[in-house]
């Protein structure tokens, strides 16, 4: 987790461009997964992209997916998550395909605080209720 925190802490603050302008910054996260930047925008749901991207970028284990809930098969589950862990969290309905990823800073009796990619359209810092957790995940 040494190598992780820095490379989060790092992306802090780049968020979307209104309109029709994209952020390169944004666009690198899908581009160094593969993925052409140039048709997903930086209007695309980009939660997974960053976590792949800052995993990439660490040498972890990565989804390499876009879709959040594929972070439920990565690295090992935990009940008690450290800083840095992956939090993987339910969208809509619990059963649905929807989610949002991101990585562990804290949390309290209701809340747990998640630094991720596209939480208000930026990377940032925000605190999520507990019952949209569906599971931590410790990588290697």
């Amino acid at each position: 987790m040494k190598k992780l925190l820095p490379i989060l802490f790092s992306q802090l603050g780049i968020k979307e461009i209104p309109g029709r302008k994209d952020n390169p910054e944004v666009l690198k996260y899908f581009f160094e997964l593969g993925y052409d930047g140039h048709k997903l925008k930086d209007e695309t749901a980009w939660c997974s992209a960053f976590a792949n991207w800052v995993c990439k970028t660490a040498c972890l284990d990565y989804s390499k997916l876009l879709n959040a809930r594929s972070w439920l098969r990565i690295g090992t589950p935990v009940t008690i998550p450290q800083l840095g862990d992956v939090v993987i969290l339910w969208r809509e309905k619990r059963n649905s395909w929807k989610g949002h990823v991101g990585f562990y800073m804290n949390h309290d009796e209701k809340y747990i605080y998640i630094l991720g990619g596209n939480q208000s359209n930026k990377v940032c810092i925000r605190r999520y209720p507990k019952g949209k957790l569906l599971g931590y995940r410790r990588l290697v």
